[in-house]
């Protein structure tokens, strides 16, 4: 695939996977009883609403043209855990949500993908392989255990109390940290994320039986 053409594909990929993953939070947390998300106008599968231009658009491209594990973020989408049935685990519910659903993606992809045959070169092959890429790479990246993350929902709902504390005064700089992170420590995260991603993908090759 040439390089403008390959650059599109990857740009509607993200809006359609990062779409699907803030709406499924938003959803999630309304089916728990918060209507924050509805109320902010975030209960939406309108990209527009959900698109952060660093963390959905520049980032993700920025890896994807130099060759590196495709991942990214999106603007949070907003939720009140006071109002969320289930209280911490609840939450975490809704944390998750957005995450599974990126490998959910992933996985289907992968399946089509198989099924069709895996040495297949065309344009379908190639989509289907930018699924996969970026949905996974999303997935990992998102259940890393920092604030705000939706992985450190998960662990703040069995942490105690000193941990949550210290979580709680990270979260709020976390669009700071994840930054700082992404900037300075981009070679190390992304071969933890390509590692991650092989073990994955073997799974993936062992259901299928590629």
């Amino acid at each position: 695939m040439d390089l403008i053409p390959y650059i599109i594909t990857v740009v509607g990929v993200i809006l359609v996977s990062m779409t699907l993953h803030e709406a499924m939070h938003a959803f999630i947390g309304y089916w728990l009883g918060d209507d924050t998300a509805k109320l902010q106008g975030r209960l939406t599968l309108n990209p527009i609403k959900h698109i952060d231009p660093f963390l959905t658009i520049i980032l993700p491209i920025g890896l994807a043209l130099v060759g590196a594990p495709i991942f990214g973020g999106a603007k949070p989408v907003p939720f009140n855990p006071d109002r969320v049935k289930g209280g911490d685990w609840g939450a975490a519910l809704v944390a998750l949500g957005g995450p599974l659903t990126n490998f959910f993606i992933a996985f289907v992809a992968y399946g089509i993908w198989a099924v069709i045959g895996a040495p297949q070169v065309g344009f379908v092959a190639e989509l289907l392989s930018i699924f996969v890429a970026v949905n996974l790479g999303f997935f990992i990246f998102n259940m890393l255990p920092f604030p705000p993350l939706d992985g450190s929902r998960v662990i703040y709902a069995i942490a105690p109390e000193f941990v949550r504390v210290g979580m709680r005064f990270l979260e709020r700089y976390g669009i700071i940290i994840i930054f700082a992170i992404v900037l300075l420590a981009n070679a190390p995260l992304g071969m933890l994320l390509s590692a991650i991603m092989e073990q994955i993908l073997a799974l993936f090759n062992l259901i299928f039986r590629i």
